[in-house]
């Protein structure tokens, strides 16, 4: 695995660089409390004092078997051990996993054994899964415990780490050498391992670097642990807020708002579900950002009203709000703004012409080819649709990985060879128009087939959403699955305070639906509404919308439904 040439390099080589430039500049800093007053109280390190905490890790884990080729389950809460534990593997070659703990511990720990990690390092709460889950942390050979307390046999992180030795010599590993292994959410079906290598994690640095103007003089608000890994290697101080990052639609939006005006963050991350509770609550509370210029949302299509009250009532003069178009699979792809969004495509988007997310980043091509379910070995220019007509689209490009850990299958279906080159199949179906923007018109796995042809979700939805009781919406197919045509059906997450109890509420509000959904020739044909109290989301961002599962909640209801009943949450 050691690699001695000139292209020679590691992720953990821009700390140890930001160590060099800025020792005393403010790293990583991370709430710890409330003093007698109800002041945040806050810890801290700077980029020195975080360099020499990943040596002494990295040596303590070396000596426990971390190398290049060894994989390390993480299961850390976001803070400063997370940030230095993460750069100490890197130095040494081993590969950080990162599985989102929120999709339930049975598939967590199915994870767990698809990947046979080598070492665990986690806080004491989660050792229990390897008790409760033996075989599927059989391949585990060094158990590591964070934290004070201590388990029986299971050294602690802070006794193995070794401050005395110095400097730890940074792995030399090549660009296509893996760095770590994270996992997609599952939201459109089982989770899998992305592999990404060190070549992939310094293409996507220059990217935010490039594109939304990150830079050393920044101070983030990272509200996804994973993107303080950037702000580090960007050379920026990172504010972890006190949040579960599992659950950004219940964060209390005063832990954001708080560091935000506290440490003064001028750039922050996170799902369109956190910024619409951080928003309503600096409307309701008469507050505003004015420090705050660079807000980045992704996970989920940005609503219009979201971009309008973040712009006009939340963020200073000169902020902006980008929403990046990517996956886990290859981020960013392309990338919009809010104030483009408003001025240029807002009016398209609300007549179900679909949500428009930017332009092809630099270095990246975009394609739409047909619609298939079946795998694409190899390219064919054949298959790319003329301009403006919807397909499935495909990039090729520096941040776009080549393959799933241990999924020969799923790598099949999502990869298509081009040479040396790889174009990975978004699994989203949409438009690219006469000035090569992207207009994004849903999942592939999410179009419902009729009699009178493909809908699509976001269409549908943005047209039944404008319904003033209407919170959210979904488009789901009934029918027999694979044998035919679907029903197209429409469940309704209603407003808060608006959920239509009683029979006659419903059929009212049923009514005004498919009053409105007559408007356009694209919800014309669709004559079924459901009602829920609240959508099942993805588990990242509290965001995607999980159709399988609300489809399988219709298929029930119909199956036994009677005239004028079983259409509520």
């Amino acid at each position: 695995m050691d690699s001695s040439g000139d292209d020679a390099l590691n992720i953990a080589t821009v700390l140890v660089e930001s160590s060099s430039r800025t020792p005393y500049k403010r790293a990583v800093v991370h709430p710890r409390g409330r003093d007698g007053a109800g002041r945040t109280l806050y810890e801290q390190l700077t980029f020195r004092q975080l360099n020499e905490l990943s040596d002494a890790y990295a040596w303590g884990l070396a000596g426990q078997g971390a190398k290049p080729g060894c994989r390390a389950l993480l299961m850390v809460r976001p803070g400063l051990d997370f940030i230095a534990l993460t750069f100490a593997l890197f130095k040494t070659g081993a590969s950080p996993v990162l599985i989102d703990p929120g999709m339930g511990w049975g598939r967590f720990t199915r994870c767990v054994a698809e990947v046979s990690p080598d070492l665990f390092l986690g806080v004491p709460r989660a050792h229990l899964l390897r008790w409760l889950y033996p075989r599927r942390f059989a391949a585990v050979r060094r158990f590591i415990t964070l934290g004070r307390h201590r388990l029986p046999g299971t050294p602690r992180l802070s006794d193995l780490a070794v401050p005395a030795q110095g400097p730890f010599p940074v792995h030399r590993a090549a660009a296509d050498h893996e760095a770590a292994v994270l996992f997609t959410t599952g939201s459109t079906g089982p989770a899998k391992g992305v592999v990404y290598t060190h070549g992939v994690f310094l293409a996507q640095l220059e990217l935010i670097r490039e594109h939304y103007g990150a830079s050393p003089d920044q101070i983030d608000l990272p509200c996804f642990p994973l993107f303080a890994l950037f702000s580090i290697g960007l050379g920026m101080t990172a504010v972890i807020p006190d949040m579960d990052p599992t659950r950004p639609a219940t964060v209390d939006p005063e832990r954001i708002v708080d560091p935000i005006l506290d440490q003064g963050a001028s750039f922050s991350f996170g799902s369109p579900t956190l910024w619409r509770r951080v928003s309503r609550y600096c409307v309701d509370n008469g507050v505003r950002l004015p420090c705050l210029k660079t807000v980045l949302m992704a996970g989920a299509p940005v609503p219009e009203e979201l971009h309008r009250i973040m712009l006009r009532r939340v963020l200073g003069a000169g902020g902006e709000v980008h929403t990046p178009y990517g996956a886990t699979e290859a981020l960013p792809v392309a990338s919009f703004t809010g104030r483009e969004m408003l001025a240029e495509t807002a009016e398209t988007a609300r007549a179900g012409g679909g949500i428009c997310v930017g332009r092809p980043l630099p270095g990246f091509t975009v394609r739409v080819i047909r619609i298939l379910d079946s795998a694409v070995p190899d390219w064919d220019d054949s298959l790319v649709l003329p301009q403006g007509e919807v397909g499935e689209f495909v990039v090729r490009g520096p941040t776009v990985t080549r393959r799933y850990l241990n999924r020969p299958e799923a790598t099949r279906l999502a990869k298509v060879h081009d040479g040396e080159d790889i174009w990975h199949r978004m699994g989203d179906v949409g438009r690219i128009d006469g000035s090569g923007r992207l207009w994004y018109f849903g999942r592939k796995s999410h179009r419902v087939e009729t009699p009178r042809g493909t809908l699509f979700t976001i269409p549908v939805e943005t047209l039944i959403n404008r319904h003033p009781r209407v919170y959210r919406s979904a488009l789901v197919g009934v029918g027999r699955d694979g044998l035919g045509p679907q029903v197209p059906v429409v469940v309704i997450e209603p407003n808060h305070g608006a959920f239509p109890d009683g029979r006659t509420a419903r059929r009212e509000f049923e009514i005004e639906l498919r009053a409105l959904a007559r408007e356009s020739t694209i919800t014309a044909d669709i004559e079924e509404f459901y009602f829920m109290r609240s959508f099942p989301v993805d588990i990242r961002h509290n965001a995607k919308i999980r159709r399988e599962e609300i489809a399988q909640w219709v298929r029930r209801r119909r199956r036994f439904r009677r005239p004028g009943d079983s259409r509520r949450g």
